[in-house]
């Protein structure tokens, strides 16, 4: 059997087992992307493993939490573990949010590890045009 080493990864490896996995008192941290489209601001979090029902998402006033937690998977007694490297228990990430964001209208969505929030952006921060009117009321100052 052909072995590929890394010796980077098991330093990785090794921290992470040093460290241990995050719980909910002491979370791990999830990678994001974070950009805006349009009249929207999008955040994606990479969680991959996790399902739907492991994800905690809260916003109080302009603070939101993201909360994860990939659990191990049930194997059978026969399994004998060779290798494992994908980190297992909680993940968390906060962000706080611009006054110009709507987050009464955050809207979620999760597909393939990966976690999307769309959140508008308030209509008082968009741009807007000012009309300047020309009224019959006005005077030229002569010299």
């Amino acid at each position: 059997m052909l072995m590929r080493t890394d010796p980077f990864r098991e330093l990785d490896r090794l921290a992470q087992q040093l460290i241990g996995p995050g719980t909910w008192s002491k979370p791990s941290a999830m990678p994001m992307d974070a950009y805006r489209e349009g009249d929207e601001y999008v955040v994606a979090f990479d969680l991959p493993g996790v399902t739907a029902d492991a994800i905690d998402i809260d916003v109080e006033r302009n603070m939101l939490t993201v909360r994860a937690e990939r659990r191990p998977v049930a194997k059978a007694d026969d399994v004998q573990m060779e290798l494992s490297e994908r980190p297992l228990g909680v993940f968390s990430r906060q962000i706080v949010l611009a006054d110009t964001l709507d987050t009464e209208h955050i809207e979620a969505g999760y597909d393939a590890g990966v976690l999307t929030l769309r959140i508008p952006i308030a209509e008082r921060a968009k741009p807007r045009k000012i009309s300047v009117g020309v009224g019959a009321g006005h005077k030229e100052i002569s010299g």
